[in-house]
């Protein structure tokens, strides 16, 4: 493209930035059913908005469950809840597969300006670009963590104008925390990554290792503190205050519900989904073992920690992608762009790298964006399945206990339920208020002792039969291959009344 290239062309023409963008828009469609049957959490904001929308209330002790009623709840991601089932009376399920995409892709879009505005290269933080995009797929679901995408790349960006100079920017911190303490528990990686950033810039100015160019504005930690302390005290601008400080911190720091969620466990590199961590981090060592660059320190603890908690737990690998790419983008242009290489390899790509860039430049990249929410909105309204089997947006009947619920509408049971740990969602939302569930997913919620009461009886331990009468139950409905179903139809004499090929429901007799 050159200077005389029509103006209509630089609009319809997609920049690699939109390339990016509709890969992760038209990835969430393609995976929404998969996204919306990962587990039951879904089902729980649902009912949890339902409820906010019914009563126009948000319940601070428990209303959902016959083990915890009354018990002092915090609803730390009400404002998600409320969204989603919103969302859901008016679109449906394809609303809410839609808003993901649309959150996903916007996430995308501001880390490719991130990575492009650190690296001034164009090709590597593509590259960078496109592994945050892959690494993040691992934690894609419809729930409330997709908002601490959007909203820490969105808090990386304000701390890096603050950084150059723009201090009045501050004011964003605490916007951008009112929501997020509302939205996701997630809420305290915007205050580790502060802390982490603040130390990073302290210790390039103990040790001297700021040029002129990047030395700190005057009054700059002033205005940092001001952030810091503003967007705490917006932090506390929640239906629990100070409470769900409490909370987070202490389900975080809660061994035994950590060690029985998926997504709290370290990565198994033997299975492919986390090949391209792997890759991430090999890149890394191979750019920061070749490179005889200075990388800012902000950007490199941040990228080191979020590692860790990377190899920690899988949740935090999408947090670890958008935070070191950067790092990465800025490690491979020096390798690829400064004759690290070959002399002449780094010429030639030195060469492409300004050629693209100088295309990119020009693109106004505004047309395929819009095209592509229009053919999404279109094709939804028309029914079409974007999803990667085309089955369309629903629960799955494999997965969740669908048709036996219809027939406990039908043939509503007398007493308390027992009912399997990730089912409690879905039976909530279709049963309450006239049936209230014995457990659900909110194990931080219900705590490590009555987690571990109702592990007593799935594994069928030692007197498991004891915490059925403790709680009164006297129906339960339970996975048709589960042990424990077996257990009480044969231990205790329950009666089966209903099975198909995804759930039992037995009776006490």
């Amino acid at each position: 493209m050159n200077k005389h290239t029509p103006k209509i062309v630089a609009h319809l023409l997609p920049t690699f930035g939109n390339i990016l963008w509709i890969a992760a828009f038209f990835g969430v469609l393609l995976r929404g059913r998969q996204m919306i049957n990962a587990d039951g959490d879904l089902l729980l904001h649902l009912n949890l908005g339902k409820y906010i929308l019914n009563t126009g209330k948000i319940p601070l002790r428990d209303v959902f469950s016959h083990t915890m009623t009354g018990q002092p709840v915090i609803q730390h991601e009400w404002l998600s809840a409320l969204i989603f089932e919103l969302i859901n009376r008016v679109f449906g399920l394809e609303g809410i597969v839609f808003l993901c995409a649309l959150v996903i892709g916007t996430t995308i879009h501001f880390v490719v300006k991130n990575v492009h505005n650190q690296s001034r290269a164009l090709l590597p933080a593509l590259l960078a670009v496109l592994l945050t995009l892959i690494n993040s797929m691992v934690h894609w679901m419809a729930r409330p963590h997709i908002f601490t995408f959007l909203l820490l790349i969105l808090w990386i960006s304000v701390l890096n104008q603050m950084r150059a100079g723009h201090l009045k920017r501050w004011w964003a911190l605490p916007a951008l925390m009112l929501f997020w303490a509302n939205l996701h528990g997630g809420f305290i990686v915007g205050f580790i990554t502060l802390a982490i950033y603040g130390f990073g810039l302290g210790f390039d100015v103990l040790f001297h290792r700021l040029n002129e160019e990047e030395k700190l504005a005057s009054h700059f930690w002033l205005y940092y503190l001001l952030g810091g302390i503003t967007s705490f005290l917006a932090s506390l601008l929640n239906p629990s205050g100070i409470g769900l400080w409490v909370k987070v911190v202490g389900h975080a720091g809660n061994q035994y519900l950590a060690s029985i969620t998926n997504e709290f466990q370290p990565p198994n590199f033997h299975e492919v989904t986390y090949w391209p961590f792997l890759l991430t981090i090999g890149l890394l060592v191979i750019v920061l073992g070749f490179s005889k660059k200075k990388y800012k320190a902000e950007l490199l603890f941040n990228s080191a920690f979020w590692l860790m908690l990377g190899l920690y737990s899988c949740r935090n690998i999408p947090l670890f992608a958008i935070v070191a790419a950067p790092i990465l983008a800025l490690g491979l242009a020096d390798l690829l762009l400064n004759a690290n290489l070959d002399i002449k390899f780094s010429a030639w790509i030195k060469g492409l790298d300004s050629r693209l860039q100088v295309l990119d430049g020009q693109l106004k990249g505004v047309f395929w964006p819009i095209l592509s929410i229009l053919i999404a909105v279109l094709g939804l309204s028309l029914g079409l399945h974007f999803d990667i089997d085309g089955e369309g947006y629903a629960f799955d009947p494999e997965v969740f206990p669908i048709e036996a619920v219809d027939w406990l509408e039908a043939n509503p049971q007398e007493g308390e339920m027992f009912n399997y740990f990730t089912w409690g969602g879905y039976l909530q939302y279709r049963l309450w208020p006239e049936k209230r569930v014995f457990i659900d997913s909110k194990s931080d919620f219900y705590g490590e002792d009555f987690v571990r009461q109702y592990g007593q009886v799935i594994a069928q331990q030692d007197g498991w039969e004891d915490v059925l009468k403790q709680y009164n139950v006297d129906w339960a409905i339970l996975p048709i291959d589960e042990p424990a179903a077996k257990a009480i139809q044969r231990d205790l004499g329950w009666k089966v009344i209903y099975e198909d090929e995804t759930a039992v429901v037995l009776v006490r007799q």
